[in-house]
C-alpha cells in the first residue's frame, strides 16, 4: 500500500510515520511538509510542499490512504484567521485533491466536542472540517476525535498541567471518558482502523478510540 500523509512534523504525525515505516503493510509512506525532513528510509519520500498553492502538488496525491494530521495552535497561529488557514483550509485542500485523485480511504484527526454548530471557534472550525470532508464522498472515512493528547517531550506547560489534571480526576473516576491519550496510541489505533473498516463513514470520539 502507498501512503500519503500531511502534518507529518507534529506530534502524532511523527509517530504515525515510524509507524508506517515499520509496517510491512505499506511499501511507501510520502509526507508533504514545508520544510525538508531529519528522517531518512528506504520507503520514506518527502515532499517539501506550498500549502497555499496545493494545485502544484496535486499529481503527487495518489496512493490506497491518506492521513491527515495537520493542526497548529491559536498561540501559534497568532490569530484566528492563520490557525483557519492550517487547520481548515490547507486539509480541505488536501482532502479534495485525495478525493479527485480516487484515494479510497481518508483518515482525519479532529478534536473532541467537533460540531459546526459549536459556539467555541476551534471545536466549529473542526466540525464544519468533518462535515466538509464527509460531502466529498470517500470509499472510506475514518474520523478520530482524541481527548487531550499526550506528547512525548512536550514543553507545553499549560498542556502537561492539563494532562496531570486529568490523570488524578481519572483516577478518582471523574471525566474518565476524557482520559489523556498518547499520541504513539493514537497513531496506532488509526492504522488499526484503517485495515478493519469497511466501507463508509465512522467517527471514533474520545476514550472509544481506545477500543480499536
Amino acid at each position: 500500500m502507498k501512503a500519503l500523509i500531511i502534518g507529518a512534523t507534529g506530534a502524532t504525525g511523527k509517530d504515525l510515520v515510524t509507524q508506517l515505516l515499520t509496517d510491512d503493510t505499506y511499501s511507501e509512506v510520502h509526507c508533504f511538509v514545508r520544510k525538508p525532513l531529519a528522517l531518512t528510509h528506504p520507503k520514506l519520500h518527502a515532499h517539501v510542499v506550498n500549502f497555499d498553492t496545493p494545485e502544484a502538488w496535486a499529481d503527487l496525491l495518489y496512493g490506497e490512504v491518506a492521513f491527515s494530521c495537520l493542526g497548529t495552535t491559536l498561540a501559534i497561529a497568532g490569530s484566528k484567521e492563520a490557525q483557519w488557514r492550517v487547520d481548515y483550509d490547507y486539509q480541505y485542500a488536501f482532502a479534495q485533491q485525495c478525493k479527485a485523485n480516487e484515494v479510497p480511504t481518508f483518515a482525519l484527526i479532529s478534536a473532541a466536542g467537533a460540531t459546526a454548530q459549536s459556539k467555541l471557534f476551534y471545536n466549529r472550525m473542526k466540525g464544519q472540517l468533518e462535515d466538509a470532508v464527509k460531502a466529498l464522498g470517500f470509499s472510506c472515512l475514518l474520523i478520530f476525535q482524541p481527548s487531550i493528547l499526550i506528547r512525548s517531550n512536550s514543553d507545553r506547560g499549560i498542556e502537561n498541567f492539563t494532562v496531570k489534571a486529568f490523570k488524578f480526576l481519572n483516577k478518582l473516576g471523574i471525566l474518565k471518558r476524557y482520559r489523556p491519550m498518547p499520541t504513539e496510541i493514537l497513531a496506532e489505533k488509526m492504522l488499526s482502523a484503517v485495515y478493519n473498516s469497511p466501507k463508509g463513514t465512522f467517527t471514533f470520539v474520545l476514550d472509544k478510540i481506545f477500543e480499536i
